[in-house]
């Protein structure tokens, strides 16, 4: 998916012998190619630039070949799709991020230039407080609290309810959504990467897709996407103090209560429910009608329709079976002593 230019100002092109220079690595192939934009090495479209870091040489569906260049380990280059040009570097993803600076940057809050006029529906009602970024548009009857700050480009639709101190960026908003006080919508996601000092932050230039009647409750945060978008499902429903971390896709009527944590990458299906406090690891799938009971640890996928607890999770029969066990033994422990 190309990058979202009411978001994020686009630099370039900047030739493949440029960003070679700029990030360190070594060039092979033609540097007089040029790049535009970025993605992701299974999908990158025409004149974008990507990295792969896998520890085993790429497979041919794990690079597009219509990717202008890609930062691979030295080792990998002899395995990009042919016209791919490689930029072999022992820190592919780091690499990535520093050559990404002098492509594109996400749009300030105060930045004013190459954006449309600010668009408030004359129904929409703004507290004197709040924020609105060039190129935002408040959609009729949607209410956006004191405080709140609506980044440049974002879109509320009809009907919203923004609470106070709320911040939106990097954001498309459906109607009929609510958003309680203090949450965070667009955040950069959680990309920690090694670098040549340490850990280091990626940079994030996906989105926030919110689809209608959504609720997320005070003082939850969403992080945008890496490259592809985070997307929240119609109807669902997200409680108080929850995270959603970047590139997770939640169906519709999901209802996630307080403190749950989803990490990235991760899919809920339609119609999930997930208790109080439970976890999903990152890339991990939990299937339609599926039930996750509070408190739980989630580290595989879980078919629909059933139910699991416990940490790490498991079905919850099996669960129950084993708590009843344990509760045995420590009887039986104590009426020894």
């Amino acid at each position: 998916m190309p990058v979202d230019g009411r978001f994020y100002e686009l630099l370039g092109p900047v030739s493949v012998a440029e960003l070679a220079r700029i990030s360190g690595a070594e060039l092979r192939g033609d540097g007089a190619e040029l790049v535009s934009g970025v993605g992701p090495a299974s999908s990158s479209g025409d004149g974008d630039l990507c990295y792969y870091e896998g520890v085993k040489a790429p497979r041919a569906d794990e690079i597009s070949r219509r990717a202008t260049a890609c930062f691979v380990k030295p080792d990998h280059a002899d395995s990009l799709p042919e016209g791919v040009v490689a930029l072999c570097t022992p820190l592919p993803r780091h690499a990535h991020a520093v050559a990404s600076r002098a492509i594109l940057r996400q749009r300030s809050w105060t930045d004013q230039a190459g954006h449309t006029e600010t668009n408030v529906h004359e129904t929409a009602q703004v507290a004197p407080s709040a924020v609105i970024g060039a190129g935002a548009a408040i959609g009729d009857r949607s209410v956006i609290g004191p405080n709140s700050v609506i980044g440049p480009g974002v879109q509320v639709g009809r009907d919203c309810e923004i609470g106070a101190n709320v911040s939106i960026q990097c954001a498309l908003l459906g109607n009929n959504v609510r958003i309680y006080s203090g949450a965070r919508i667009g955040e950069s996601g959680f990309g920690v990467m090694g670098g040549p000092d340490g850990a280091d932050d990626a940079p994030q230039y996906g989105r926030v897709i919110v689809q209608d009647h959504v609720t997320i409750g005070a003082n939850t945060c969403v992080d945008r996407g890496a490259f592809d978008d985070t997307i929240i499902g119609e109807r669902t429903k997200i409680d108080n103090l929850c995270q959603i971390a970047h590139n997770a896709v939640i169906g519709r009527s999901v209802v996630i209560a307080s403190f749950g944590g989803i990490s990235g990458s991760v899919i809920i299906e339609d119609g999930a429910m997930l208790g109080g406090r439970a976890g999903i690891a990152d890339h991990v799938k939990v299937g339609e009608r599926a039930q996750i009971a509070a408190s739980s640890g989630v580290f595989r996928e879980v078919p629909a329709g059933e139910t699991w607890g416990g940490t790490p999770a498991r079905p919850i029969r099996q669960w129950m079976r084993e708590i009843a066990w344990l509760q045995k033994q420590i009887s039986g422990d104590k009426k020894a002593k």
